[in-house]
């Protein structure tokens, strides 16, 4: 006899693909079990009630079975659809890079609850004009680093561990501000208002981030190291990249 186990969960829908005629694999970035693939019986057919439910970006209450290799989603409410992200070109880009980030750096059923939290009030924010959209994305890029483990040191010189209020050097093999002492090797030069500018974002909760106003500079700078980082030390580059940069060049 074969037991099924049912959760519930809060998740985002991170991503879709077709499968077989009528329906769908989704992947979902879940509160209470991380990553997980589901397929989604009848999900494209247009009176189906799992449509609305499984758009990208849609947030909802989930219903699903574990069965021997994959989820199969039984029940769902829409949360926030986030769908009006989807009519505005910048909004789009961000959003979906936003999902992609997760998608590479998240392994299958690894559960972060803070990160998961952190992934819907970007979006959150991210549907609103309240906000600097570089700065945010800037934001959400060092919370998942740390998430992910590849965290920042910027209290102490990441090589000589000794205390630094400041530093102008990022290095990208040791995770960290380097101190006047410590050779400056695989890294960035940066500014020292780029270094405190990171340290306020790395501490910062990121609904509070209307606090913080940066300069063209500094974010550029900022986006420097963390591109970098991600491009080193996930499976993969993020794809989305590309239209970020070119969506800025436009």
């Amino acid at each position: 006899m074969i037991y099924l186990s049912t959760f519930e969960t809060k998740a985002v829908i991170i991503k879709t693909q077709d499968f077989k005629e009528n329906d769908k694999l989704v992947w979902f970035y879940t509160e209470k079990l991380g990553k997980i693939t589901a397929v989604v019986r009848g999900a494209k057919r247009s009176k189906s009630k799992f449509l609305a439910l499984t758009l990208p970006l849609c947030y909802g209450e989930y219903m699903v079975y574990k069965g021997k290799n994959l989820y199969t989603l039984q029940e769902g409410k829409i949360i926030n659809s986030f769908q009006g992200l989807l009519g505005n070109l910048y909004k789009l880009t961000y959003s979906s890079y936003l999902c992609e980030l997760i998608d590479i750096a998240s392994a299958d059923n690894e559960v972060n609850s803070e990160l998961f939290r952190d992934l819907v009030t970007t979006l959150y924010l991210l549907n609103t004009d309240a906000l600097d959209y570089e700065l945010l994305i800037r934001a959400f890029e060092l919370k998942l680093l740390r998430s992910t483990g590849y965290n920042l040191t910027l209290d102490n010189c990441s090589i000589c561990r000794k205390k630094i209020s400041s530093a102008n050097y990022i290095s990208l093999s040791y995770y960290g501000g380097v101190c006047d002492n410590c050779p400056k090797e695989h890294g960035v030069f940066i500014s020292k208002g780029t270094y405190n500018a990171l340290r306020f974002l790395m501490n910062m909760d990121i609904d509070k981030l209307y606090r913080l106003k940066l300069n063209n500079e500094i974010k550029a700078e900022i986006e420097k190291v963390t591109t970098f980082l991600i491009g080193s030390n996930y499976s993969r580059k993020p794809k989305s990249l590309n239209m970020l940069n070119f969506i800025k060049e436009w």
